[in-house]
């Protein structure tokens, strides 16, 4: 109950919304129910009058029945369209929500998790979540309306039917969608796991193809596949046969709740306290009452698959992050020389240093290249000090204001970063670029590519700064997006840059071109450089060589 009255609040800002579908879905239940009773009155009030019975203003009923096929069809169509297009807006609405939530976590608290069961959670869980609204809300509310008004209507005939009629409602309605959720819900939670897992697995096997491929791994990965798949559809088939099981319970409840009225209406005609018309007008109400519990045991089974993914989004957002925000956070610095001392860092508790007892000095401006073999903790340097990771010993500053006293967003506000993996969304140039520096105009992002060696490239194109990009870059050579990363960072002109191994994988004439553009980038700021290659390591005032998550020889650059 508690995860969905959290859901509810989320939804509360739509709740006019919400409230015309539930109208509208109760006003096609009436018209439906209503329709098939007024029907079966008029059929039978004709065919007693054609008997010799009283005569009877056929009009009036013609009319109606008329006019609430009308209201049914269009009331439908009216609910169809309310409804689906509220809870796409839910679903986007939801989505940002959970992004807003996700970010801080990034990347610290994220490591965790496979990146293909976050994704299925941002995904397949968020979807799931229209469940609630569609196949729980709306029914249940519209249901009890329904009820409600019908329930009334046929106690003006006879309180001992309607008595009857409540009685099938509350059984179809209530006890079997009680039962469906607590026999089901094993089965939900698990199909809604094994389809989380069967995507993230699939998701890896996509991304790691090439990887399987080397190793002679795909035929056991792909074995591991259709092993989860089996399990979800035995799942899934439990599923069906609950479905199947409770149809089968809802068509007999039906039918004998309106055996039942038929056999109380029988008497009351006979000793005319109800006019013949009147049976097959209750008889068929009752049936009709029952359209607006039928979908019930469904609704709740589907409630099971609901918790289970609104569990799994919560899950991940109600993690702290592993990096603390301050509680009165200082302002940005003025200056931007960096001061580490005595500072170590583990990732987790347990394992070993990953930085150690670094002491380290970079004045404002100033250009250092950090070397060492990989795992000597250069990485971990940068993590620390964009504050994806925290550190657990020792004191770092920035202009003299230390880093724990800073924000997240404030930190990296004074940082740019050039890395040797850098992604492209596959949409225009010109958006890439402004994912630095949103209000960049044309003007300000053609300076950025000139100065990144990018501009007389982007001329070229036929629809030059709104050419796609293509999928993670691929319309892009290697040395131009690492060039768009620059043209990023010179937009953004933050004070501080960090460069992870801009020129890695690229050739010579590429090559060229990125540590030109970079020279440009780091004029007048405080620059970190992590690069093996002699070429990149010209340009820097100093080399730090680390091993082992230690500082091992700082040297001025030849």
């Amino acid at each position: 109950m508690r995860d969905l009255a959290r859901l509810y609040r989320l939804f509360r800002p739509s709740l006019p919304r919400l409230l015309a579908g539930v109208g509208l879905a109760s006003l096609v239940i009436l018209a439906n129910a209503s329709l098939i009773a007024l029907a079966g009155w008029f059929i039978a009030a004709m065919a007693l009058s054609g008997l010799g019975g009283p005569l009877l203003d056929y009009f009036a009923p013609a009319a109606a029945i008329r006019g609430l096929a009308i209201l049914r069809t269009g009331g439908r169509y009216g609910e169809r369209l309310l409804t689906h297009d509220t809870t796409l807006r839910l679903l986007a609405t939801l989505r940002v929500w959970f992004y807003t939530r996700l970010e801080p976590l990034a990347p610290a608290r994220l490591a965790h998790y496979r990146g293909g069961d976050l994704l299925s959670r941002i995904r397949a869980d968020i979807d799931s979540l229209d469940n609630f609204y569609l196949r729980v809300l709306v029914p249940v509310l519209a249901a009890l309306l329904a009820a409600m008004v019908m329930i009334a209507f046929i106690a003006g005939w006879s309180d001992a039917i309607a008595a009857i009629d409540a009685a099938g409602l509350v059984l179809v309605g209530v006890v079997m969608p009680w039962l469906a959720l607590m026999l089901a819900h094993p089965a939900s939670r698990e199909t809604v796991s094994l389809r989380a897992t069967l995507r993230a697995e699939l998701a890896d096997t996509v991304r790691g193809l090439g990887e399987l491929q080397i190793y002679r791994a795909v035929a056991r990965q792909s074995e591991r596949m259709a092993v989860t798949s089996h399990e979800l559809i035995a799942a899934q088939r439990r599923l069906a046969g609950f479905n199947g099981l409770f149809a089968g319970l809802i068509n007999f409840a039906t039918l004998a709740t309106m055996g039942v009225a038929l056999g109380l209406a029988v008497p009351l005609v006979v000793t005319r306290q109800m006019s013949g018309p009147d049976l097959p007008m209750l008889a068929l109400l009752v049936l009709g009452s029952f359209e607006a519990v039928a979908t019930l045991p469904g609704a709740f089974q589907a409630l099971g698959e609901t918790l289970a993914a609104l569990r799994r989004i919560f899950e991940i957002i109600d993690a702290p992050p592993s990096v603390p925000e301050p509680r009165d956070p200082c302002p940005a610095p003025g200056r931007f020389d960096i001061r580490m001392n005595g500072v170590s860092m583990r990732y987790e508790p347990g394992l070993a240093w990953a930085l150690e007892n670094i002491s380290l000095e970079i004045a404002a401006g100033e250009r250092v290249a950090i070397v060492g073999p990989s795992g000597a903790g250069k990485t971990s340097l940068f993590n620390m000090l964009l504050r994806f990771w925290d550190f657990q010993e020792g004191v770092v500053t920035i202009g003299g204001v230390s880093l724990r006293d800073l924000t997240g967003d404030a930190v990296r506000a004074l940082f740019a970063v050039v890395a040797q993996q850098t992604y492209l969304f596959n949409i225009s140039l010109r958006e890439n670029l402004r994912l630095a520096k949103p209000e960049a105009s044309d003007a300000q992002l053609w300076a950025a590519l000139e100065q990144a060696q990018l501009a007389a490239m982007v001329r070229a194109l036929p629809q030059g700064l709104d050419s796609l990009v293509g999928e993670a870059g691929a319309n892009f050579s290697g040395g131009e997006v690492r060039r768009v990363a620059i043209a990023r960072a010179m937009l953004k002109d933050a004070a501080i840059l960090i460069l992870d191994e801009p020129t890695e994988g690229l050739d010579a004439a590429s090559e060229h071109l990125v540590l030109a553009a970079l020279d440009q980038l780091m004029q007048g700021r405080t620059t970190l450089l992590i690069s093996h290659r002699p070429s990149s390591l010209r340009h820097v005032d100093r080399v730090i060589t680390l091993d082992h998550g230690r500082i091992i020889h700082d040297r001025v650059s030849n």
